[in-house]
């Protein structure tokens, strides 16, 4: 028995790579190539072929990869994007720092992601991207997005930051739209010592142009082709994220015997859970429940041990940069009733089959 279980402990999982981490450290560290370099190349690579694309670009941030990506799509002053406004706010940053305008579609309560839907009626002539998001890991239906958006010339761009391993009929997040976005924040399923980020696509042209943008615009040495950015990938996150990527199927396969696990043991419960649409296959970023009582819940796990999380308490149309977009309270009812119940509980592949069951003890207690 256990006392109580941590929300998550990267250094568990450090421990059991330590022999692997340490030396190719040492590698960056002998050969010196600190921004970019063979380290990052190879992650790249690996990162494609594991994403089924032809190409991946390593970046500094999930952030700085949707950047480069709304750029690589032209989108600039005057143009929209749409997206969802339950999310973390970097999907939406991305958008401003292209001079862009946010547009927000609703989420389907079941999927938590866009509601494909409700789409059509957001296009208008100066949409130029549709930004859906794999929300905690789960694929957003981007066939149906598509279908809408691709006979109205509009691209769709996939914010693939949680969802590292996901798919949709078998096709992997990261090849699913003509873009893909990764974030490899230290508490995604594939995590950098740091921060990291990566592009992946099919498109040649797309691909070399978000490998210039990435690195000053630069053709060759000192020569720029367009205003661009500094978002190389450090050659330390490239080593790391190399190795990890080995293992990042086990622990996606350790995420859902927990999250079934869980699922079971709450089905009776009055609680909301997460739903996996058949033919859709999730990462299992979080494990995120829905609670009418919440602050109470999460007080009563906390006095049990079980520390709770918040993604997210506040939608974006809320948040003080965007109110100047012209949404009130009640336009998203969907994304605004999921921010005023949704918990996160305790999740992550080294949890100990004892620590589960603390879990599961505690919330069923409620």
């Amino acid at each position: 028995m256990v006392d109580a279980v941590p929300y998550f402990d990267l250094k568990r999982q450090f421990a059991n790579l330590r022999d692997e981490i340490l030396p190719a450290l040492e590698r960056v560290c002998e050969t010196c190539a600190f921004a970019g370099g063979p380290e990052v190349k190879a992650f790249e690579d690996a990162f494609a072929s594991y994403c089924g694309t032809t190409h991946a670009i390593g970046v500094s941030s999930g952030t700085s990869a949707l950047h480069v990506a709304l750029r690589c799509a032209d989108v600039g002053p005057g143009d929209e994007v749409i997206t969802t406004p339950y999310t973390f706010i970097s999907t939406t940053w991305a958008i401003s720092y292209c001079g862009a305008t946010p547009v927000f579609v609703d989420v389907d309560p079941t999927t938590r992601n866009l509601d494909p839907t409700k789409l059509e009626v957001a296009i208008t002539e100066r949409t130029k991207v549709v930004l859906p998001v794999h929300l905690y890991g789960l694929p957003a239906d981007i066939d149906a997005i598509t279908a809408i958006a691709a006979p109205r010339g509009v691209t769709v761009i996939e914010d693939a930051a949680q969802a590292q391993g996901a798919a949709i009929g078998g096709t992997r997040a990261g090849g699913l739209g003509r873009m893909a976005c990764f974030s490899f924040y230290p508490g995604k399923n594939l995590g950098a010592y740091g921060e990291g980020g990566a592009i992946t696509t099919n498109d040649p042209e797309w691909a070399a142009r978000a490998a210039r943008l990435r690195d000053h615009g630069q053709t060759e040495r000192y020569y720029h082709d367009e205003l661009a950015f500094n978002y190389r990938m450090d050659g330390f996150q490239g080593a790391v994220l190399a190795i990890k990527l080995a293992h990042l199927d086990a622990w996606n396969r350790r995420r859902a015997e927990i999250a079934a696990r869980y699922t079971d043991a709450f089905a009776s419960t009055s609680l909301g859970l997460p739903t996996v649409p058949d033919g859709f296959e999730t990462a299992w970023h979080l494990y995120v429940v829905e609670s009418d009582e919440r602050d109470r819940f999460r007080e009563h796990l906390q006095a049990r041990g079980v520390p709770t999380a918040l993604h997210y308490p506040v939608c974006l149309h809320e948040q003080k940069p965007y109110q100047h977009l012209g949404y009130s309270r009640g336009d998203f009812p969907n994304a605004e009733h999921l921010a005023g119940r949704v918990v996160s509980l305790p999740f992550f592949p080294e949890m100990t089959d004892e620590e589960v069951a603390h879990v599961i003890d505690a919330v069923r207690g409620f």
